[in-house]
């Protein structure tokens, strides 16, 4: 088989830093269009771009499927395992770019999601573990801790036995309660569904969260209890309920679930919402929207969507 030209070589690397962009949920509209464009320039081009996506959704199979099946093993075969599977990878130039491409510690961890993707787990201690949309962890059974890389988990401890979540900022002990993570920038918020669990910042006093609380852990403290915000939490069921919430916070969650970007007018943060929606198919939550509020939904590519105020026709 003929060597690839640089120039093919290239266009292989432009269409693994344009998938990357568009995973990362922080492509602009102009960036958009000049994917549009570029992809519209050539036919090498798009057939690159179609590789690169058939790439990707075979690629994003493969760690989740070994983590699973090597959980128990001691950490450094299962971090062996998953180096091996890379490096098989890198025999394919394309897939070796995008993995190159990705985060590395999310791509690597023990267990990981894509934009979109939530995913279960039962632990050999009885421990139940979920994922989020585009979140990563890594488990380690034997210290009975779990690592969160990034994104969102709940995980479930049996009475009796004990698990620590660690993250940047600090860590949380959960025995025999039901509690939710989610990472931010600066800061991770803790929710306790059921049981209770303490809160260790990096740098100040340790706290405990009882059923029904959540706070925001920081590296220097944590901030101020407040009730639990269980409308949000229904991702575990692949929902959200939301009662005369702001259409803001709809958006906001349903945006952490669409490859691409989901853009809204301002003005429109401030409708009412009520109800359940899906979260395996937002295109007809937005359409739902659509139909119940005044706005208008502008489709430009399955990865490019704005929400407008609809127009007054006469």
């Amino acid at each position: 088989m003929p060597a690839r030209s640089p120039d093919a070589r290239e266009v292989v690397r432009a269409a693994a830093r344009w998938l990357t962009l568009l995973d990362s949920g922080k492509a602009s509209e102009d960036e958009l269009q000049r994917l549009q464009q570029w992809r519209a320039s050539s036919s090498q081009h798009e057939s690159a771009w179609q590789k690169a996506l058939l790439l990707r959704q075979r690629f994003a199979q493969l760690p989740g499927g070994l983590a699973m099946a090597t959980l128990d093993r001691p950490d450094a075969g299962r971090r062996a395992l998953l180096k091996q599977a890379l490096g098989i990878a890198a025999l394919v130039p394309a897939a070796w770019l995008l993995v190159r491409q990705l985060p590395v510690d999310a791509w690597t961890a023990d267990l990981h999601t894509a934009v979109g993707e939530r995913r279960r787990l039962q632990l050999s201690d009885g421990t139940a573990l979920q994922l989020n949309t585009d979140s990563a962890v890594n488990i380690d059974l034997a210290a009975r801790r779990l690592t969160l890389v990034r994104g969102e988990l709940a995980v479930t401890v049996p009475n009796g036995t004990h698990m620590a979540v660690q993250v940047p900022f600090g860590q949380v002990a959960v025995s025999g309660a039901e509690v939710c993570v989610r990472l931010f920038d600066q800061a991770c918020q803790v929710s306790v569904l059921n049981g209770m669990a303490t809160l260790k910042p990096l740098r100040g006093s340790a706290l405990a969260l009882a059923a029904g609380q959540q706070a925001n852990l920081q590296a220097a403290g944590i901030g101020p209890i407040t009730a639990l915000d269980d409308g949000l939490l229904g991702w575990r069921d692949g929902v959200l309920r939301l009662d005369d919430r702001p259409l803001g916070d709809l958006l906001r969650e349903l945006r952490r679930h669409r490859p691409g970007l989901l853009r809204w007018e301002p003005h429109l943060e401030t409708l009412r919402i009520t109800g359940t929606f899906r979260l395996d198919d937002t295109d007809r939550v937005l359409s739902l929207l659509a139909a119940s509020l005044p706005l208008e939904v502008h489709v430009r590519t399955r990865y490019w969507v704005t929400l407008a105020a609809r127009e007054n026709r006469a």
